[in-house]
């Protein structure tokens, strides 16, 4: 094997972590470690001596075709397969050469982002295998490749959802590779390889190659089908620290400590990365732009985003940018636990207005109707518990300074978060908390079926017609539980598996959603997109406990509708509420939705049933 050593040092102080390059004639090795290291590369059985060819880099250029080839980096003894490794072994232990052109399906050079105004996304967060593992028809259970199946893709786009939000579908380690043929479960927030797609949905983790075709497969399928999808990235912290990859390379340099020199946790994980530091933030930049450009992500999804400081979320904003600015980036506006940094520099919800086109999730709107993140037995405004209603308000017009919302009076946020209401995801749950049928139970003592439901579409309704970004949980609109499991991220398929009989069990919860979702989409109302435009359109009508009633006026948005008045009662007895007087045609009553028409009202009052929402446009 012919072996060529880099000995020039580098033309710019910028390190890029392309640790493989590879060609037909040639694979460049590169490794950011420190300086005084002793470093090299084993590439199957040979080792290949690499040099310092700048502070802290290190090259190594191995002649011929090294393809198929296994190889690690040694750093002081330890080995690693680096830490932007494009394909691994089984379970992420050493790194592959491979021709990326090998790994892309038939057509993929068509493929094309699913691009759509931030307003008008539509997201539906699923887990592979909670999605696919109970499908009577599914040929590839648990897998990438259950979302290339027909019915797959046809499901979604009857409900109407236009993204799919993966639950962190990249490398990670808590899940053995080498026993799937026995159940393993787990979320994937525990990264080992951020830049491969996990092995054990793949339907062979020994093959280097399989699991980045078979996520592009995946990725392909879905954007023929017109669904954008949104990748859930973990970068606040590893896995664990002594085996990280990060550690492996370059140790202490990647986390943040305490100032007693214990390593700093606000990720609750044990651990925290230091995205301040040049090459946390450079590896963090490239990593989301490889994910777009290698697998046309349309999306990210920041885990823990308040564990990031503010100018790394801007900068990788504005590195998107130049790709495309239409991508969309949401996060998790808190972090687990006290970080290494001040909160006035993190990517914390108080702090979105200095990071515009990144939106952050409103637990404000989610715990106003829910209950309280802290306490699963308490309820709020569906439970009939007066005083959330300014909360709620806040979210339906999307955190944005409104006239008519007092945040002196909003449950967490004390004055907007959001410059627009792009910058607000709209929810009640989502993957890591009791679902929305288990939080009713859990807050609502002695809840009947029949309660159940209509509470459960009061919920969403909430959340459809706010003039945030819509985020649901999948299966919400299959009535789906957890058996009142609150953190369900290794619990069994009976816990996390969606019950698909559910679809002819509970119909009319079905249609509800998808009735909701197409109403939201036809009508640029419910989705104004611009915070000015959602000042002079949307009108706060007056309410009552448990009771929030607004009005959509004068052509919001360029609606074919004059005005629409959307009334969320979430009382167990019907309520009068006065409105503008008029003839209007009902659209939304009882548990049922029909944008033909369910019947008129007129004059200046209407009756709303209990725990219900009345929608009706003149």
């Amino acid at each position: 094997m012919a072996l060529l050593i880099a000995c020039e040092p580098a033309k710019d102080a910028a390190f890029h972590f392309d640790e493989m390059t590879y060609s037909p004639s040639e694979t460049v090795f590169k490794l950011f470690a420190p300086a005084d290291a002793e470093c090299r590369v084993v590439l199957d059985n040979d080792t290949l001596p690499i040099t310092l060819t700048a502070d802290s880099i290190w090259t190594a250029t191995a002649k011929g075709d090294q393809k198929g080839k296994t190889y690690e980096f040694v750093v002081n003894g330890v080995t690693s397969p680096g830490v932007f490794a494009k394909a691994v072994t089984v379970n992420g232990q050493k790194a592959v050469v491979v021709d990326m052109n090998d790994t892309n399906p038939a057509g993929w050079e068509s493929d094309r982002h699913v691009w759509r105004p931030w307003q008008d996304i539509v997201v539906y967060e699923m887990h592979h295998r909670d999605f696919s593992i109970n499908r009577p028809e599914a040929q590839h259970k648990g897998k990438f490749l259950a979302l290339t199946e027909p019915w797959a893709a046809d499901y979604l786009k009857e409900l109407g959802v236009t993204a799919i939000h993966i639950l962190p579908s990249y490398d990670y380690g808590s899940v053995d590779e080498t026993r799937l043929n026995e159940p393993q479960y787990n979320w994937g927030y525990d990264p080992v390889n951020y830049n491969v797609p996990e092995g054990g949905y793949s339907t062979d983790p020994y093959d280097a190659t399989c699991r980045i075709k078979e996520f592009k497969q995946m990725v392909q399928a879905m954007h023929q089908a017109g669904i954008a999808v949104i990748l859930d990235v973990v970068y606040n912290h590893t896995y664990n620290i002594d085996n990280s990859n990060f550690q492996r390379t370059y140790p202490d340099y990647y986390y943040r400590k305490t100032a007693d020199g214990n390593y700093s946790n606000g990720s609750g994980c044990g651990n925290e990365t230091a995205s301040e530091k040049p090459m946390m933030r450079q590896f963090m930049i490239e990593s989301v732009k490889y994910w777009v450009n290698e697998y046309h992500i349309d999306g990210f999804r920041f885990d823990l985003m308040g564990c990031h400081d503010i100018t790394t979320m801007n900068e990788i904003r504005r590195a998107l940018d130049e790709i495309d600015p239409q991508i969309f980036i949401y996060g998790e506006g808190w972090s687990a636990g006290s970080c290494g940094l001040p909160g006035d520099s993190l990517g914390l919800k108080a702090n979105v207005p200095q990071m515009p086109g990144i939106a952050a999730f409103s637990d404000d709107i989610r715990d106003a109707l829910r209950g309280p993140f802290s306490d699963d037995t308490k309820g709020a405004f569906l439970a009939g518990l007066a005083g959330l209603e300014e909360s709620l308000k806040a979210g339906i017009a999307g955190m944005i300074e409104h006239p008519q919302v007092d945040y002196t009076k909003v449950n967490y946020s004390q004055k907007p978060y959001a410059l627009e209401p792009t910058q607000m995801m709209a929810y009640v749950s989502c993957h890591d908390d009791m679902c929305l049928v288990d939080r009713l139970k859990s807050s609502i003592p002695g809840l009947k079926e029949d309660e159940l439901i209509r509470l459960d579409l009061l919920a969403q309704t909430a959340v459809f017609t706010s003039q945030g970004v819509p985020f649901m949980l999948s299966g919400e609109e299959l009535l789906r539980d957890k058996k009142g499991v609150h953190n369900s991220f290794e619990s069994p398929d009976s816990i996390n598996q969606l019950d698909w009989t559910h679809k002819q069990t509970y119909p009319q919860v079905f249609d509800y959603y998808k009735n909701l979702i197409a109403l939201r989409k036809a009508h640029p109302a419910f989705r104004l997109g611009k915070a000015d435009l959602v000042r002079q359109h949307l009108e706060f009508l007056p309410g009552g406990d448990c009771l929030v009633a607004f009005r959509l006026k004068n052509h919001a948005g360029g609606d074919e509708w004059q005005d629409i008045i959307v009334i969320l009662n979430a009382n167990r007895t019907a309520q009068t509420v006065d409105i503008p007087e008029g003839t209007y045609t009902v659209v939304c009553c009882d548990g049922k939705i029909d944008a033909t028409g369910l019947g008129e009202v007129n004059g200046n009052q209407v009756q709303v049933a209990p725990q219900s929402a009345l929608i009706i446009h003149n």
